[in-house]
């Protein structure tokens, strides 16, 4: 389980490197500090500190009498006790000369020009070579009178070990930090997976709307497919419920017609003919079933829209009439060219036109109109209906659905109408919508336009 962890590989490999960086650097540096040494001198390495090189300034060039001045002042301004030797390891200015501050200034000769000096648990010594006008050359001994370093500090000093040890907790606390920071957002997403997997499709993921990194978009994803995923399974679990209730239906009839028959033998031809009568409407869903769930029609042919809505709208108008109803087409272009296949897009304005002229009342008109829309031809059939309400407007393309909760087929047919439209029209690249307007009902049909004729 471990070797197959992304955090655990993550959070040894960022360790493991941390550590080896560290480690070489404390080596490396142990190495050079350890250089052979009786005294354990170290020429460091560039120029010495700023104020060190202005305090040597003016060691070489002032007065005998202001060097009290000067050396009171840097003892208290930078805790540093300085020492004006002789070749005979005696002060300028008379004082007592510590035996440190001698070894260190002992070791100044002609190649050796500047003296670092360790101690053990105590501050460093450090001598510098000067030449005074008064006084020739002389060493200048600088110690610290004060020791900033904590026990602790001194401690992690003097062990090598304890500085490693150290070095490997706190690389290992940060690469264990960095890791959990960037595996936590995977494992929030391989437990929403598992409980997706489990059954439960409202799982999601809590993630801002946009921005963020790749975990955010990867997080946005994967609830963008959980949604459709419920959707998905959802609409089939309700087409499910829907075609075991309209197959009921007709299949309880046939179910009685026969028991009839059987009882009244004189009656079997009446009952033969409610049979048959079933048999036609189950054919009849079935066969609309089938169309809307159909996904594998190739658009290989070209059709003149206007064409194909004068003569539908001629035919809707022939029936509509004997209802006091009429159909119309408005407002459209001279030819309007899209591609298809087979009689789709007559199936797909039939139904429509067909809902349309349903529920416009008598006395009214169905009216369609066709524009272009940019790459698009737009198609816009308005009837005078009552409407839909507006929380069922984004359902009536669902199969089965109706807005009449009753199920009467004499209102409502199958439900499936609009759901062939729907699939229709997007399989042709184009979208369907139903709104509500002041005087009913308007469907709005966008599909690509097609200028160039094979």
């Amino acid at each position: 389980m471990l070797r197959n962890s992304l955090y655990v590989k993550l959070f040894v490999g960022f360790w493991l490197i941390t550590t080896g960086i560290l480690a070489s650097w404390m080596l490396a540096a142990r190495y050079f500090e350890s250089l052979p040494g009786e005294l354990v001198e170290v020429e460091r390495p560039g120029p010495p500190p700023r104020f060190v090189l202005r305090l040597i300034y003016q060691l070489q060039n002032l007065p005998a009498e202001e060097l009290p001045s000067l050396l009171e002042r840097e003892r208290r301004r930078h805790h540093v006790d300085v020492f004006l030797l002789n070749a005979a390891g005696e002060d300028l200015l008379g004082r007592d000369v510590p035996e440190v501050a001698r070894m260190a200034a002992a070791q100044i000769s002609p190649h050796q020009r500047r003296v670092f000096l360790k101690q053990e648990r105590k501050p460093p010594v450090v001598a510098y070579a000067i030449l005074r006008q008064d006084a020739g050359l002389m060493r200048a001994v600088l110690t610290t009178n004060r020791d900033h370093r904590h026990s602790m500090l001194r401690t992690l000093g003097d062990k090598l070990w304890l500085r490693i040890l150290l070095a490997v907790v706190i690389s290992g606390l940060l690469c264990y930090l960095l890791s959990r920071m960037m595996t936590q957002r995977l494992n929030r997403l391989r437990n929403a997976a598992r409980e997706l997997a489990a059954g439960r499709l409202d799982t999601r993921i809590a993630v801002r709307g946009d921005g963020g990194d790749e975990a955010d978009e990867l997080a946005r994803s994967f609830n963008t497919m959980a949604e459709q995923l419920q959707r998905r399974v959802n609409a089939q679990k309700r087409l499910l419920s829907d075609v075991s209730h309209e197959l009921r239906s007709p299949l309880a009839r046939m179910k009685i017609a026969l028991a009839l028959a059987q009882e009244r033998p004189e009656q079997s031809l009446a009952q033969l003919e409610r049979i048959d009568r079933e048999t036609q409407r189950l054919e009849e869903l079935i066969g609309q079933l089938l169309s809307a769930q159909a996904t594998d029609h190739p658009m290989d042919e070209h059709i003149d829209l206007v064409a194909l809505l004068r003569n539908l709208c001629a035919d809707a108008d022939f029936e509509a009439r004997a209802n006091d109803k009429q159909v119309g087409l408005e407002a459209a272009p001279e030819q309007a060219l899209v591609t298809t296949s087979g009689d789709l897009l007559r199936k797909t304005f039939d139904n429509i036109l067909r809902n349309a002229v349903l529920y416009t009342p008598a006395g009214s008109r169905v009216t369609v109109r066709v524009n272009r829309s940019g790459a698009h031809y737009q198609v816009e059939v308005q009837d005078a209906g009552p409407g839909i309400p507006e929380d069922e407007l984004a359902h009536i393309f669902d199969a089965f659905y109706r807005v009449d909760t009753a199920r009467a087929r004499d209102t409502g047919g199958y439900g499936l109408g609009l759901s062939i439209a729907r699939r229709a029209v997007e399989q042709h690249g184009g979208n369907i919508r139903a709104e509500n307007t002041d005087t009913g009902l308007l469907v709005t049909v966008l599909l690509p336009a097609s200028d160039d004729i094979p």
